[in-house]
């Protein structure tokens, strides 16, 4: 890294200088040093004061050009370059020079604010690392339960949570979970078409609770088509003791022989789920064929075929029991990774 700065340096003695400086905060950062050390360090490598402030926090560190501490800033000076240390937020982090600012200067601030949003985010909580209001960050603190209560309470602020009664975590596939204010408790959830996870409505202090539970709802969902039929949205308070199931299916968890069989008789016939899930759900044989949009009878020559497959009769109370029973398990065990 130094040689590389000194042949920069030649050329560009500001590119040169660019590159010390970044590998001066990487040291530091590696070495896991504290917020008063970044400020010397960008106090001393810029040649000025060097000032950061987090009210919120309680945190206020100035440290002058000579390394020393001083909190007390002195008279205010003709040249301030700033930075917040979120994106979009108030300054919190400055450089006081006294005449105009060298080129250095601003990747002295720019390295100076990266490396204490890093200082900030492991040891309070992640908190600090939270933008706008909805930032993923914010989220993540919020939702995290082994996260500090204060830095949760933090995070529900930026996200404007605070004077919500009750809140919910929507968890859909391949995306940062959603957090809602219920209002009504009916309404459908946020939704852009994916499927989604909802949780149960608590005190947003709580909301750690929630997004279990909506991640576990997550995995009883499914893309409602021939092939993969169900519900794209599935509430964490609907499942009852279904829920229980989802902790029994894992990575290495071993098919039941009626999971099994429900994949053999999915393997056999294109139309063996969408008719396994139909008859399952409905009311009657008869409003399973109305939903299907076919004739009781077919239904009946279908469900024949599919028993043999199964191994075991669909058409009684116990026997769709057991059916439901496999489609559940069946849809936690492809839905592991959602």
């Amino acid at each position: 890294m130094k040689e590389l700065a000194g042949r920069l340096a030649a050329l560009d003695p500001d590119a040169g200088a660019a590159l010390q400086v970044i590998a001066y905060f990487d040291r530091l950062i590696e070495g896991r040093a504290g917020l008063e050390s970044l400020v010397r360090g960008a106090a001393v490598l810029s040649g000025c004061p060097a000032r950061l402030v987090d009210d919120e926090r309680g945190i206020r560190i100035r440290v002058d050009a000579d390394g020393i501490r001083q909190d007390r800033a002195g008279p205010a000076l003709s040249s301030w370059m700033s930075a917040p240390l979120v994106p979009g937020g108030a300054p919190a982090v400055w450089l006081e020079s006294a005449g105009p600012p060298g080129g250095v200067h601003g990747m002295v601030l720019e390295r100076t604010v990266a490396a204490a949003r890093v200082v900030l985010d492991r040891t309070r909580g992640r908190a600090p690392l939270a933008g706008p209001a909805a930032d993923p960050a914010s989220v993540e603190v919020l939702l995290d339960a082994s996260a500090p209560e204060h830095a949760r309470w933090q995070a529900a602020g930026r996200l404007g949570l605070r004077k919500a009664a009750l809140a919910r975590v929507v968890a859909a596939a391949g995306a940062v979970p959603v957090v809602e204010v219920v209002r009504a408790p009916e309404a459908p959830p946020l939704s852009d078409g994916r499927r989604a996870g909802v949780g149960p409505a608590v005190p947003v202090l709580e909301l750690p609770a929630s997004a279990a539970a909506a991640r576990t709802a997550l995995r009883f969902t499914a893309e409602g088509t021939d092939r993969d039929p169900g519900p794209r949205a599935v509430y964490a308070d609907e499942l009852g003791g279904l829920a229980v199931l989802a902790a029994s299916v894992g990575p290495d968890t071993e098919p039941i022989p009626d999971v099994r069989a429900l994949d053999r008789a999915v393997a056999a016939a294109p139309w063996a789920a969408s008719t396994l899930h139909t008859v399952a759900y409905a009311t009657s044989l008869r409003a399973a064929a109305a939903e299907l949009n076919m004739h009781h009878s077919t239904l009946q020559d279908r469900l024949a075929q599919a028993e043999h497959w199964l191994g075991w009769p669909v058409h009684e109370p116990r026997g769709r029991l057991r059916l439901q029973l496999a489609l559940a398990l069946w849809r936690l065990g492809r839905n592991l990774h959602l």
